[in-house]
This record gives C-alpha cells, structure tokens and sequence, in this order.
C-alpha cells in the first residue's frame, strides 16, 4: 500500500504561518503531480495548489497566490504547503493528493490518492 499523511496544522493567530507537511510511505507511487486542497463543513473540497512530479510547474488558487507557496522534497518523498499572512478564511482541514492523470488538473475526481487532513484554524 501507499499513503499520504499530512502533518502541521494547528491554531495561529491572523497573520501567521504554518508549514503543512505531506509524506508518502509505502510502495512508489506512480503519480504525475501533486495538490493541496481545503475543505470546511458543508462545502466542496476546494483546490488550494499543486506542484508536478520535477516541480518545474506550480499553479495557485487565486485566494492563496502570492501567500502560499507549494513545493517537493523527492529525495524525502514530502511535499509542502507553506502558508504565510494566514487570514480566518483560510481555516479548513486541508488536505494532500496525489493524480496519475497525464494532464494538470485542480478537480478533486482527477486525484487518485488523499492524505487524511489536517486541521488549520486561523483566529482573528
């Protein structure tokens, strides 16, 4: 088997970081590129960023651009979401993915593998 487990989350004031952490374990994964994406109760889980396999292609969502910055360690099999001037709207359990697909997409059913979420509560 193969798994994502994100680590990092935790309760920041507005204005702060956090440095989200996903690793993969297991068996290699075959995937093409990675994401983060968030989800709050009673929504749709929303594309954060993503990052390809070599990292030579990163995308953002608008609402994160120029806050977050996605990136990979592949020596350490991790990938990183780092979130800086963090605002309450950005609190949501967030969460890893991994897609095989061979084209980008920020679509959650283009994703075959997800990490079990970790919590991200920014307070005013």
């Amino acid at each position: 088997q193969v798994q994502l487990v994100e680590s990092g989350g935790g309760l920041v004031q507005a204005g702060a970081s956090l440095r989200l952490s996903c690793a993969a374990s297991g068996r290699t994964f075959s995937g093409e590129y990675m994401g983060w994406f968030r989800q709050t109760p009673g929504k749709e889980r929303d594309f954060v960023a993503r990052i390809t396999w070599n990292g030579g292609s990163l995308h953002y969502a608008d609402s994160v651009k120029g806050r977050f910055i996605i990136s990979k360690d592949n020596t350490k099999n991790t990938m990183y979401l780092q979130m800086n001037s963090l605002k309450p709207d950005d609190t949501a359990v967030y969460y890893c993915a991994a897609s095989s697909k061979h084209w980008l997409s920020t679509r959650t059913v283009d994703y075959d593998l997800w990490g079990q979420g970790t919590q991200v509560i920014v307070s005013s």
